[in-house]
């Protein structure tokens, strides 16, 4: 299973687009579309995750792909990094 970082994506796209768009390349298991932790609005990013050959199609297939007047960045997701609390 592969996480996959989708950039760029336009405010507004829904869950289920960007799905819809993933599953052309094979099964999506979950999209997460990132929002702020105060104002709850979408922050233009999200994940997605696939199996692995499905994911790497996708991601040759999407990055620097035009949705709506955007071009997406796509690529496998990094772990994230440890932030320090406050």
């Amino acid at each position: 299973m592969k996480s996959i970082y989708v950039g760029n994506i336009p405010f507004s796209v829904s869950e289920n687009d960007i799905r819809d768009m993933f599953g052309a390349f094979g099964r999506v298991v979950a999209v997460k579309l990132v929002e702020d932790r105060e104002t709850g609005r979408f922050r233009g990013f999200g994940f997605v995750e696939m199996d692995d050959a499905d994911a790497l199609a996708a991601i040759e297939a999407l990055d620097g792909k035009d949705m709506g007047g955007r071009t997406l960045k796509v690529n496998e997701a990094r772990p994230r990094e440890p932030r320090p609390r406050r």
